[in-house]
């Protein structure tokens, strides 16, 4: 094979090897998974089921987990007023960690009209991982409170996790993970962060991608120059 072609084919494998990395698994993964809640009310039991949505991003040396309603879930014989309904709920943790994690959010902010299905705001918490490895969330048991009574609404599906996060624990530790619950208003005043999930890492494994290419273009043209070289 002449120096030219092997040149061009050096080149060509170079940025396949790119496409190959950029290809890679990502390190999140998030799904809406339909939860069946049956709901434990203060005028009897209802069920309703909703989509849910979890998302992790990075702040510091934990994650901001935050837990998103598509439908409303429940519902109250009487007006809510604005600011009458309080809601919290649990997320299961499961793979590298165990427990539950406490995520909570603001009151409504509008009125909610008598029999209307209650739209859950999103619901907030933080995470610290103090364990390194796969860690996957599951959405858990939703709690309303509103006008002195409290809902209880509690997955009847087995619902599979909404979110995996590849973990690493600061400083390395291997101990258990643990996880701390927080109140979030829907903004943060440190900023935007790194959203954790497919986008994240093939910003990261496009790099690495880039990299593999600029390094087979280099030695392209050093064995070009010394196919000119032996030519003089």
């Amino acid at each position: 094979m002449s120096y030219p072609k092997r040149a061009a084919a050096l080149a060509s494998a170079a940025a396949l090897a790119g496409s190959v990395v950029l290809l890679a698994a990502p390190a999140a993964r998030a799904d809406v998974v339909d939860v069946n809640y049956q709901c434990k009310t203060p005028i009897g039991d209802k069920s309703a089921v909703s989509p849910i949505d979890i998302k992790g991003v990075r702040s510091g040396s934990g994650y901001k987990i935050t837990m998103s309603w598509q439908k409303g879930v429940s519902s109250s014989p009487v007006e809510l007023g604005k600011g009458a309904m309080s809601p919290s709920a649990t997320i299961n943790l499961g793979g590298a960690d165990s427990g539950t994690l406490a995520v909570s959010g603001p009151a409504n902010q509008a009125a909610i009209p008598a029999n209307t299905p209650i739209k859950i705001n999103d619901l907030s918490g933080t995470y610290t991982p103090k364990k390194t490895g796969k860690v996957t969330f599951t959405a858990g048991v939703l709690t309303i409170k509103a006008l002195g009574t409290t809902t209880t609404c509690t997955p009847a599906n087995n619902p599979k996790p909404s979110l995996s996060l590849d973990v690493t624990a600061a400083g390395g530790g291997g101990s258990t993970g643990t996880s701390q619950g927080g109140s979030q208003s829907g903004t943060d005043s440190g900023g935007q962060l790194p959203q954790t999930g497919p986008e994240d890492s093939a910003i990261a494994l496009g790099t690495l991608g880039g990299t593999v290419l600029l390094a087979g273009a280099a030695g392209a043209l050093w064995l070009t120059r010394r196919n000119q070289t032996v030519r003089r």
